[in-house]
């Protein structure tokens, strides 16, 4: 009997308290599209749905041909189909995790270790940090999304120490005065930028609380008599102290820069830059870990100093961390976002429905399909035929061509993790 080489999904979903509740999360949307017989929870929080073999959330096999119930049992069976390439370089594991988010909460102000911080974190202290990989991620949007990501342009974060004393007073002088005086000197930038953010984040506790609920209390006021609060970012402070009351984190609104990402755009978070994602609903893919130094705006455990020690402090604007994806020479339906590292590369697929039949590309990898719209029959072999939907998820072995006949009259959009190497 010939290998069974492409077989659908059905994928884990993380109830974290920070996700989006029922029918309002795009999470529980894909998983009633895809499985019309899942009952939803009105109250309760569908925040992230896992689509790899990571052992918290490893994939199940929805086909009745394959004798292993999950995928990461299959791939450790047959790590040939994940790619000769992918096979030796990631010793036989599937080197990514793809997701869905959907966040109503903001989450935590974090960082992700590269390899080297990873291994000594986890060899440390393992019940925080359960792996020794780094966990770069990518972050695309599907409904508009924002974020906080790296740090601000140092001539913003001047202005906010100038226009919002209560900053200003957990900062302290001493760091705020010599970031005013070395704001053109770029080669002291760093240095003095890690000063100030890590004089605020080790601020005595008393000091910043009465500072932020005096800001508190200043901006909504502001608000109250129709006066303009973006000098004090006054909009999302609010936001932030009403999830998080009393939290050092709602100052870091003052240094890490704001990101708005429409539908298609993205962001990449490499080892070692600080952000924390707002609201919204997006694709995720990251290399495979669980790894991630926190130290705001979380009730988790916090590492203010590890987080300090290791952050990249290179200021640049928000629009700088859009990353782009770039449209496939070979194939103008496919927008390819490619990282600056190994461990993953995403795909975005737009097929019109006039098209009527599509043929996914064969590439040297494993892969992972998610369909976000639109309805098609799968061909492939051995003799398979299958139908797929808005909430469908495959997994394609390495070298494998996928025919798709469109059957609706909606445009098809898909997602396709892989590794290109």
């Amino acid at each position: 009997m010939e290998e069974v080489r492409v077989f659908p999904l059905s994928c884990v979903v993380q109830n974290y308290a920070w996700g989006k509740v029922g029918l309002e999360s795009e999470v529980a949307k894909l998983l009633v599209s895809g499985h019309p017989s899942t009952v939803i929870e009105e109250e309760k929080p569908y925040a992230e749905l896992w689509m790899g073999a990571h052992p918290k959330g490893d994939a199940l096999i929805k086909d009745n041909r394959i004798s292993q119930k999950s995928l990461g049992q299959w791939i450790a069976d047959h790590p040939s189909q994940l790619g000769v390439k992918v096979k030796d370089t990631f010793r036989g594991q599937l080197p990514f995790l793809f997701k869905v988010l959907s966040v109503k909460i903001a989450l935590s102000i974090q960082a992700h270790p590269d390899k080297e911080l990873a291994g000594k974190l986890h060899s440390r202290y393992p019940e925080h940090y359960p792996d020794s990989n780094h966990k770069p991620e990518m972050a695309i949007a599907l409904t508009p999304f924002d974020g906080l990501c790296g740090f601000r342009p140092v001539n913003e974060i001047i202005g906010f120490l100038k226009s919002v004393p209560e900053f200003r007073a957990v900062v302290g002088n001493e760091a705020t005065d010599e970031l005013q005086s070395c704001a053109t000197d770029s080669a002291r930038v760093p240095q003095v930028l890690k000063k100030c953010f890590t004089s605020m984040m080790n601020c005595e506790k008393k000091v910043f609380v009465e500072q932020l609920n005096i800001l508190v209390k200043r901006v909504s006021e502001e608000a109250a008599a129709g006066r303009d609060t973006s000098g004090s970012n006054g909009d999302l402070l609010l936001q932030l102290h009403s999830q998080f009351p009393g939290d050092i984190g709602c100052f870091s609104i003052y240094f890490l820069n704001f990101v708005h990402l429409e539908p298609g755009e993205a962001m990449f978070l490499g080892a070692n830059e600080p952000h924390a994602y707002l609201y919204g609903d997006c694709i995720e893919c990251m290399a495979c870990s669980d790894n991630t130094v926190r130290a705001g705006l979380t009730p988790k455990y916090i590492d203010v100093n590890t987080l300090c020690e290791m952050l990249i402090y290179s200021p640049s604007p928000a629009q700088s961390k859009i990353f782009p994806a770039v449209q496939d020479p070979a194939d103008a339906c496919v927008f390819i976002y490619d990282p600056p590292v190994p461990d993953f590369t995403i795909m975005r697929i737009q097929v019109p429905a006039s098209m009527k039949k599509y043929n996914v590309s064969q590439i040297d990898s494993a892969s992972i399909l998610l369909v976000v719209q639109g309805e098609a029959m799968v061909v492939s072999s051995p003799n398979m035929e299958l139908v797929i939907k808005r909430g469908s998820v495959l997994f394609i072995s390495a070298n494998e061509q996928l025919s798709l006949h469109i059957t609706s009259d909606k445009n098809l959009l898909l997602f396709r993790a892989c590794c290109i190497l």
